[in-house]
């Protein structure tokens, strides 16, 4: 029998797998030996080995932590793409119902199973996350397809759960693996040592999730890797590049289903079939962009002859081009709104003030510019309209597609920002109207319906000058309320309409009663709110304003819903989850409303 082998030491062999004999000294016979000088070149060498092994232990340690970033971060930022690739069909609410659940049971999934999946499958588990991620826009388009059937209850989830899921499940397996190579420090206790891998992972992962999410968010539309699908199959690209493997042949058919058929691609080729499939419901997208707020797309219905502005899951409005420069309407200064309660915003000229506005010197400012509705027609009354908006593709599809007049002043910029800089200097400009028209998609914009941002508008707005404010939202739940609350404390002289009467028969069948509402508001409180007749100049030769301009359907008080302690109040910065909690009831609302109003084929082929 062999004699056993002793284990080789640092002063014994070095770390680069060099024999015993070679670390042994060479004694010269010439040469003056004492062992002084033995023990010295002994201590050298043993330096030089413990350098290398301690190199070799460094970098090995550095590449497992940079795997397991890498994966991490990749995933951290494929969450916010997955929800981005959502809002479209369901809205940005609805796919956010359950998707930071879903992320934790693919977290417990893949950190419990890692070594089933390494005992299990025949090759290592990250070779599968290139296949995985390319064939995520594919389910995603054709799961879209029956998101009538799915519902935005649960369209999201299902969608989700067959993409994303199980992207999260096998990164994070890998992670788990790869750090069951990690050496933490002795002194640790072991509960710690045992805990922290997890903790920190999960740490990692919701940093990288909170600032690459942003940073996505805030470039997306500059190019074609920063649109939706484009940032999908650059993500499947660099999974393929950290663990490249045999498999990648699987992928080829996802590759061409996406070059192809998915309509969702920013291509003239993906428009191209985009609208030979929206033909046959008689519908035709003219331009679409990504941007800030969301997927914003001008569609035209040339049946009906209207056109809208779509953003996501939603219309920011629309106007009848059939009327162009038609008959009677030849000659017209503004286009005919689609919606009422656009001619009704116009109305903040119809408020009795104790001086008289002059159009001629007037000033105003619009918070959320839509199609241009409301500033088209201030500007036509002669009003010197400042409009601020916080999307530049809105502003310039209003421009390029809408009858936005060119002279007005534009601030493409954050209201919240743009307010409180404005508000805070003293000598800058002060305005006779505001208009506050955000696009709420179901669900209200928070920051601007602070008590905050309003009193900043009230900064804003001359002694006599005068607010319209539209809000839109469901009645039977208490949002409306705490907003009209949070006006009244702010503008003493309020009246609120709708656009339309309450839905008697829909409101007792599915509790709902969604509408717009427009509150006028006067800085001064003396005595009640008082509106003059429209005169002809009034009405721009429309017939959209002689039907709506003039409010009428006044809210009462038995409109708001009446729930113990939720709706009193006002609110404030520091307490926008008073709303948030309602978001979810309202925007599911909203969207099946918005699937009466454009055809499912619409909303789901982007």
């Amino acid at each position: 029998m062999a004699p056993k082998q002793r284990k080789p030491t640092p002063e014994s062999s070095s770390s680069s797998g060099s024999s015993p004999s070679k670390a042994i000294p060479h004694i010269d016979p010439n040469s003056s030996f004492t062992p002084e000088s033995f023990e010295k070149e002994l201590k050298s060498l043993a330096q030089k080995a413990q350098s290398e092994t301690t190199l070799h232990y460094l970098t090995e340690q550095s590449i497992i932590y940079l795997k397991s970033a890498a994966l991490l971060a990749l995933i951290a930022l494929f969450s916010t793409v997955s929800q981005l690739n959502l809002s479209p069909t369901y809205g940005s609410i609805p796919s956010s119902k359950w998707h930071s659940k879903l992320i934790m049971a693919g977290c417990f999934a893949g950190w419990s199973t890692n070594l089933t999946l390494n005992r299990v499958l025949p090759f290592k588990p990250e070779k599968l996350l290139p296949v995985l991620a390319v064939y995520v826009p594919v389910i995603q388009f054709l799961l879209g397809k029956s998101s009538s059937i799915l519902t935005a209850q649960w369209g999201p989830l299902i969608t989700e759960g067959l993409t994303l899921l199980p992207l999260v499940t096998i990164s994070v397996a890998c992670v788990a693996t790869y750090l069951e190579g990690v050496d933490l420090p002795g002194f640790l206790p072991s509960w710690i040592r045992d805990a922290l891998p997890g903790l920190g992972s999960y740490g990692f992962y919701k940093l990288s999730e909170k600032y690459l999410g942003a940073l996505a968010e805030q470039h997306i539309g500059e190019t074609v890797l920063n649109t939706r699908v484009g940032m999908e199959l650059a993500l499947a690209g660099s999974y393929a590049a950290l663990a490249p493997s045999k498999l990648l042949v699987f992928a080829l058919p996802a590759l061409l289903h996406t070059a192809l058929l998915n309509t969702h691609v920013p291509s003239q080729f993906a428009l191209g079939n985009l609208n030979k499939g929206l033909k046959d419901v008689g519908y035709v997208v003219l331009d679409r962009k990504e941007s800030l707020t969301g997927y914003i797309s001008v569609v035209d219905s040339p049946k009906e002859g209207y056109r809208v502005m779509r953003c996501d899951h939603s219309l920011l409005g629309g106007e009848w081009v059939k009327f162009l420069g038609q008959g009677q309407f030849k000659g017209n200064q503004v286009a005919e709104p689609i919606y009422g309660v656009f001619a009704m915003l116009e109305a903040v000229r119809l408020v009795k003030t104790p001086e008289k506005i002059k159009d001629e010197t007037a000033k105003a400012l619009v918070i959320g510019l839509g199609i241009g509705t409301t500033p088209a027609a201030l500007v036509a009354h002669g009003i010197d309209t400042t409009v601020v908006e916080i999307d530049p593709v809105v502003h310039e599809f209003a421009l390029e597609y809408f009858q936005l007049p060119k002279n007005h002043t534009a601030v493409i910029e954050d209201a919240v920002t743009y307010t409180s800089r404005l508000a805070a200097d003293e000598e800058g400009q002060r305005f006779d109207y505001i208009v506050h028209d955000v696009f709420t998609g179901g669900a209200e914009p928070i920051p601007l319906f602070t008590l905050e941002f309003l009193q900043n508008l009230n900064s804003l707005l001359k002694p006599n000058g005068v607010i319209a404010i539209n809000y839109a939202g469901d009645f039977a739940l208490p949002p409306p309320r705490i907003v009209t609350n949070t006006i009244r404390a702010v503008f003493p002289s309020c009246r609120a309409f709708r656009e339309h009467p309450r839905d008697v028969e829909d409101f007792e069948k599915n509790q709902r009663d969604f509408t717009n509402m427009v509150m006028f508001c006067t800085k001064s409180g003396s005595g009640e709110l008082r509106f003059r007749h429209p005169n002809t100049r009034d009405l721009l030769n429309s017939p959209s304003r002689q039907a709506f301009l003039y409010p009428q359907h006044e809210v009462k008080e038995e409109d708001f819903v009446r729930a113990e302690g939720e709706a009193e109040g006002v609110l404030r910065a520091n307490e926008t989850e008073r709303l948030v909690k309602w978001h979810e009831s309202s925007a599911m609302g909203h969207w099946a409303i918005m699937r009466t109003v454009l055809p499912d084929a619409v909303w789901e082929e982007w």
